[in-house]
């Protein structure tokens, strides 16, 4: 294990957030990376504990050795902890970005975090980023997230990561359709086992979610392209600006279908989808040229209170808005667990994240409004209205102004362009996923990620890619059931 009393000595630090101030000035990183004797120190926290639920279903999706590679971390074995880490995380530069860190919240110090030591006390900010503010930071979760993130950047950094090309091909030809998290990790895993493979992207750059979905100072497009060349390298061909057809099922030996859960929940009234504003955003960001839908100058109203949302509320102040509003249709969230809700469950708490931060900073309060939905538009505005549950309140209408209004409110499966192009009848969530739950699909065609799920997280899409790689390889070798 790590140092036996680390976890009593050592303040839980996160890597801080730049300041407000300087980060609302451009697009870069959010967070100021820490010395490498801070990640050290970290890692020593961890317990190695007896039944580890960091990697099990309540924490990582990739199941990742998280005790081994953060021993191997705090006794300064990095390049060794590297590549434990990467026996089953295919590309920790995203996940130790983007990923909400599942694994700290079934950490074992989080549950004496929530039940004993982690108690609110007033006036005590925590010593991370701002995610434990008000809350004693000693004693709670490991930093798993920034630590993977250090072994990768490490890795990168010294030369330690390298082309992995197979030894041997087995000249079986595989489609990935989408360049997104699991159609990624679909690729990258069966290439490793050797077949040949080329994803097909109908963008103008590879990514999918993670370059056009995911604002550049949460996850930089550099790095992104990064792990693209470095898969290039590795053999894996990537087709651009094209079009998945049904024909690819002929030319190829399997085909998985990747490509997300792409058809945005829409409202009753007009606006512009997140999707279509965080791509024209990060393309305008990308080319160094004014976005396409622009908030300079704009009131903005963001509808919807998750992650989208809350990239919608970084994106809107840093293009320079008048002001921004994000509505949210449920009741605020407990600032503490409720009964029902036990570790190592995931905590459905009030989280402020860096968005919502930035605009308390620029505009002096919380930009979210709870349990309102929007009852109409109106020129340079919007008519709002309070709910209880679900059902409008009748006298509580309110007009805000209101110059782009963009919707935020999640996804309800796939575009059905791919599924009617590939004739498959999608479940009632949208969705490409058989009824046995397998990601075969029919004859040499499969399904993973978002688009075989529904919307889910970054990391549960690269599982789920992995997953359908196996499948895909157990077909391919006469395995398959």
């Amino acid at each position: 294990m790590g140092k036996p009393t680390g976890f009593m000595e050592i303040t839980r630090m996160e890597n801080p957030y730049r300041d407000e101030a300087t980060r609302l000035l451009d697009f870069e990183d959010l967070h100021i990376f820490q010395s490498t004797e801070a990640r050290h120190a970290q890692a020593s926290r961890c317990m190695n504990c007896g039944v580890p639920f960091c990697q099990s279903d309540f924490g990582c999706p990739l199941h990742n050795l998280i005790p081994e590679w953060n021993d191997l971390l705090y006794r300064g074995k990095e390049r060794e902890a590297l590549e434990r880490l990467l026996m089953t995380a295919p590309f920790p530069e995203f996940t130790g970005r983007v990923c909400p860190a599942l694994c700290e919240k079934a950490c074992n110090l989080e549950s004496a975090g929530s039940f004993a030591f982690g108690k609110a006390v007033p006036g005590k900010a925590g010593d991370g980023d701002g995610s434990n503010q008000g809350f004693e930071a000693r004693h709670l979760a490991l930093t798993n997230r920034d630590n993977e993130l250090y072994l990768i950047e490490t890795g990168f950094e010294r030369g330690w990561v390298q082309p992995r090309i197979p030894r041997q091909r087995t000249g079986r030809r595989v489609a990935v359709v989408g360049s997104g998290p699991s159609g990624l990790a679909c690729a990258d895993l069966l290439n490793r086992l050797g077949h040949e493979v080329t994803v097909i992207e109908r963008a103008d750059r590879a990514g999918g979610l993670l370059m056009y979905g995911i604002p550049n100072m949460k996850l930089p497009k550099a790095v992104v392209e990064r792990r693209i060349q470095l898969m290039e390298d590795e053999g894996v061909r990537f087709l651009l600006n094209t079009e998945a057809k049904s024909e690819l099922m002929e030319e190829y030996d399997a085909v998985a279908l990747c490509g997300g859960a792409k058809k945005p929940r829409g409202l009753n009234v007009e606006g512009v989808f997140a999707v279509d504003y965080l791509t024209a955003a990060t393309k305008a960001v990308l080319s160094g040229s004014e976005s396409a839908i622009d908030a300079k100058g704009k009131n903005v109203v963001v509808v919807g209170g998750g992650d989208t949302g809350n990239d919608c509320v970084g994106t809107a102040l840093r293009q320079g808005c008048a002001s921004v509003v994000q509505l949210e249709m449920m009741p605020a969230l407990p600032v503490e667990r409720m009964a029902n809700n036990p570790w190592p469950e995931w905590p459905r708490t009030l989280r402020t994240d860096y968005g919502q931060l930035e605009a308390i900073h620029r505009q002096g309060g919380d930009p979210r409004v709870y349990e309102t939905t929007v009852k109409c538009r109106l020129p340079g505005a919007i008519e709002i209205v309070k709910l209880k549950g679900f059902d409008p309140i009748p006298g509580t209408e309110q007009i805000i102004p209101c110059d782009l209004m963009l919707i935020a409110a999640g996804f309800v499966g796939c575009e059905t362009v791919t599924a009617e192009r590939f004739d498959i009848k999608l479940n009632p969530r949208g969705c490409m996923m058989p009824e046995n739950g397998s990601h075969h699909l029919r004859d040499n065609l499969f399904s993973a990620g978002d688009m075989r799920t529904g919307q889910s997280l970054v990391v549960r899409a690269l599982a789920d890619g992995r997953a359908a790689a196996l499948e895909i390889d157990r077909y391919l070798k006469g395995d398959a059931q």
